[in-house]
């Protein structure tokens, strides 16, 4: 019988850095030193996986997500404490799944109530109302929210209620100050815990004893992206990349002056220069409209893409790595193995879009790999 030889995998790897989880989560105490942090691990923790993040991320006070599949898979993974459903329950039977796995929900409109005062438990439930502040998306605007919790302060299902919101403009100019002092004046005399910051609102109005709440909500600046870029970068908060997507150079070209690059020949070369052609493409979760010039790091040396992304290749300049050949490993966004970091705000930017995105759409074809190091 002969032997079945396997073929060697595509290069393209998504690495989930452990200690930089735990490096962030840190930061984020630090930030809030008299709060406590929900961890948000919403779409499958950022695209990273919750699995993989877990171990990092135990040192919270408790996970918050959307998904019940979510929670369940935290449960399994032996979490105790406390989950909360950012978005509430989305039918009557939810509230079987909150019971039976312990779970605290959001309630953020008046069918919500309706369920719970419908809903048979042994055990209340414990509620964080929401307060449209301003965002205009979930909650109960000033004007309902005391009816809102006078209704569910009368409910035998219910236990605890908390309270919160979520700021619109805590990464830019206008700040949160208006819709924190809406949030504040309608809730002032009401019993309860507050929850308010994400991680814009944490890493630039953490200071202000006025935002200071009894629960903090960082997301994003988790996974080591900057909320406020490109205003701030991710050094500037301390934050370090939790995903580096990396690859490989599969083919080398030699261009001569007038030669063109990919589908649309969107690159014409104006000298005669050397590209390198990566496993990495759309279909991987590269963005395709991410155009000449965006940044990649070709074994650990800054350079730029060229020419159209295509579903499973792009191409790279080589000009500042001259030595860079066949299996010359690239890095798309995150660390390199050299330790040269680039930042998935900065890819994002070039693509027109933000940094979550990125993380979120990394594609099931890629293999993910544990970073228990680094």
């Amino acid at each position: 019988m002969s032997a079945t030889i396997l073929g060697m995998p595509r290069p393209i790897q998504a690495f989930v850095h452990s200690a930089a989880l735990r490096h962030n989560l840190q930061r984020m105490r630090e930030a809030a030193p008299n709060s406590r942090v929900w961890a948000v691990v919403k779409a499958n923790a950022y695209g990273h996986g919750i699995e993989r993040v877990f171990e990092a991320f135990r040192a919270a006070d408790g996970f918050a997500l959307l998904d019940l599949e979510e929670a369940k898979r935290l449960r399994a993974l032996g979490w105790r404490g406390p989950v909360l459903l950012l978005e509430g329950v989305f039918e009557a039977r939810d509230l079987e799944l909150c019971s039976s796995l312990e779970l605290w929900h959001v309630v953020h409109c008046d069918d919500q109530i309706d369920m719970l005062s419908r809903h048979k438990t042994q055990v209340p439930h414990r509620i964080f109302l929401k307060m449209n502040s301003g965002m205009n998306r979930l909650g109960f605007t000033p004007r309902r929210l005391r009816s809102a919790w006078a209704r569910l302060n009368q409910l035998p299902q219910v236990d605890e209620i908390s309270f919160m919101t979520h700021f619109s403009d805590a990464d830019g100019d206008k700040g949160v100050s208006d819709q924190l002092m809406k949030f504040l004046q309608t809730t002032q005399d009401l019993p309860g815990e507050r929850s308010t910051s994400n991680s814009a609102a944490l890493l630039r109005h953490g200071q202000d004893d006025s935002v200071a709440a009894d629960w903090v909500r960082p997301g994003i600046a988790l996974y080591g992206s900057s909320p406020d870029f490109p205003q701030h970068d991710l050094a500037h908060w301390d934050l370090q990349p939790t995903m580096s997507l990396r690859s490989q150079i599969i083919g080398v070209q030699d261009l001569e002056v007038g030669d063109t690059v990919g589908y649309g020949s969107s690159f014409q070369a104006e000298r005669a220069m050397r590209i390198g052609i990566v496993a990495c493409g759309y279909a991987d979760g590269y963005p395709r409209h991410c155009p000449t010039g965006t940044p990649i790091l070709v074994d650990g040396i800054r350079t730029r893409t060229l020419g159209r992304v295509s579903m499973d290749m792009l191409a790279v300049d080589l000009t500042p790595c001259p030595q860079a050949g066949f299996g010359a490993e690239v890095t798309l966004w995150g660390t390199s193995s050299h330790g040269a970091v680039l930042p998935i705000d900065e890819v994002a930017q070039a693509a027109s879009t933000v940094g979550y995105e990125l993380m979120c759409a990394v594609s099931s074809r890629v293999k993910f790999v544990d970073d228990q190091v680094g």
